[in-house]
Parts: C-alpha cells; sequence; structure tokens
C-alpha cells in the first residue's frame, strides 16, 4: 500500500473530508489531494500534523521497519518518550 493511500484511508476511518484535514494541518485542499494522490509530498511540519490528526506512527506511513531490532531498553525509552509527547501534545 502507497503513503497516500494509507492517508487517504485512515482519513476516511475517521469519517473526515479532504477539506476537513487541509483545514486542520493547515494547508489548501488541492494541495492536500495531491499528498493523497501521490503527486506531492508533504513537508516534515504537514507529516507531523498528519500523523498527528490521524493518530499514525509515521514508520508505518514511511514502511520503516519495526520495533524488531530494537532492544528491551530502546523500547523503554520509546514508550517513555511516546507517553512525553502525547501528555504535551497539542
Amino acid at each position: 500500500m502507497n503513503f497516500g493511500k494509507k492517508i487517504r484511508d485512515a482519513r476516511e476511518d475517521m469519517d473526515l473530508l479532504q477539506t476537513d484535514m487541509a483545514n486542520m494541518i493547515p494547508m489548501n485542499q488541492s494541495n492536500y489531494s495531491k499528498i493523497e494522490r501521490g503527486v506531492q509530498e508533504p513537508s516534515m511540519e504537514q507529516l507531523r500534523r498528519i500523523c498527528q490528526i490521524l493518530r499514525l506512527d509515521p514508520r508505518y506511513l514511511l514502511d520503516i521497519g519495526g520495533y524488531e531490532s530494537l532492544s528491551a531498553d530502546d523500547l523503554h525509552l520509546l514508550q517513555a518518550i511516546k507517553a512525553l509527547i502525547e501528555k504535551y501534545k497539542t
């Protein structure tokens, strides 16, 4: 599954329209549509907002491997970082 399709599927699962997403990022709907169609790549800030809004792990969108190669200490650190991000998320 490609990047744009993953975003579109997650957006549709949350019953959001493209205009809803574009307004929350913020960006115009036309450019957001291009991201879902794979015509345009999002900026890092746009990617961060998309992941935040849709509650997606960027590694999932970018097809980056999972936790298989991480040590237990690394996993605990990542969990602590995630908890901090959730605590201070805007």
